[in-house]
């Protein structure tokens, strides 16, 4: 197996090992979930398998994205020196290292329950499924925010045996400020997206992408609310919330001349608000 896998160097590339971003931005949201459903400290073998869990499927999602794009990403700029576009890594390692990923997040999932087990054949779907979303729907970012959240919705049920109303709040409060942080990204690449013929929320959207934005915000931090009112948190938890206003409003201002490297910066940003969401709830506990 091992003459079939890329070199570290290439490993570390494709899986994003030096850009951490993405595990962060999955790994606060799923914290939030396992706390909530917990009441408190998951304990060390629930945190433990979520969190390699995270890595692990966000470094195969990586992989499998950038082998769906191998063939348009040395056509725009921001991805033209990947390792499947340089040669670094050929599409056989890239499919091998994909499958023993995936073979490690199965070794993960089976010290669950038979409940979460059966729920992660849908986190695998969505997973392997949201790269190529992008030639067929301008909403990929929909697929991708499902994807980043659901194992929120597996947090609830290893922990519970049930997914209550709270689970299904904190998953599309995820999936819509995925949406909206995602189609910051996607307006970094919208003028490349619209030669090489890929799709994207920021394109579907239009000059309206700021307001619709800015509506998904709010959407989120509505969702969040009517958990807080739920779990009864007190005021430290709304307190938290106020500071992901505030992180909304800054980047709503990177963006304001939809410059790149400003909606660049802007994507970054949220992943404060994802953490502060996360200190806001273990305060409760």
């Amino acid at each position: 197996m091992s003459a079939f896998l890329p070199s570290w160097q290439a490993t570390k590339l494709i899986t994003r090992m030096d850009k951490p971003i993405g595990t962060y931005l999955l790994l606060w949201p799923t914290f939030w979930a396992l706390y909530v459903a917990a009441e408190g400290f998951p304990g060390w073998h629930l945190t433990l398998v979520f969190a390699l869990g995270v890595f692990i499927m966000r470094s195969a999602g990586c992989v499998i994205n950038d082998f769906a794009d191998r063939k348009v990403d040395g056509k725009v700029k921001r991805t033209e020196q990947r390792p499947l576009v340089s040669g670094l890594i050929t599409s056989k390692e890239a499919i091998t290292l994909f499958v023993v990923l995936l073979a490690v997040a199965l070794g993960l999932v089976l010290t669950l329950s038979w409940y979460s087990i059966s729920l992660s054949i849908i986190a695998l779907i969505l997973a392997a499924s949201y790269p190529f979303m992008k030639r067929f729907t301008h909403y990929p970012q929909v697929v991708l925010g499902a994807a980043f959240s659901w194992g929120m919705i597996m947090a609830f049920a290893e922990i519970q045996q049930a997914i209550p109303t709270t689970a299904w709040l904190l998953f599309f409060a995820n999936v819509l400020w995925t949406v909206a942080y995602d189609t910051m990204y996607a307006m970094v690449d919208r003028d490349d997206d619209l030669l090489i013929g890929v799709k994207s929320t920021a394109i579907i959207f239009g000059r309206l992408d700021k307001v619709i934005i800015a509506l998904l915000q709010i959407f989120v931090l509505t969702l969040l609310v009517k958990v807080g009112q739920i779990q009864q948190f007190n005021m430290f938890y709304y307190l938290g919330l106020i500071l992901v206003a505030a992180t909304f409003i800054y980047q709503q201002n990177l963006i304001k001349k939809r410059e790149r490297d400003n909606c660049f910066q802007a994507f970054l940003n949220n992943h404060y608000g994802l953490l502060i969401v996360l200190l806001a709830i273990i305060i409760q506990y």
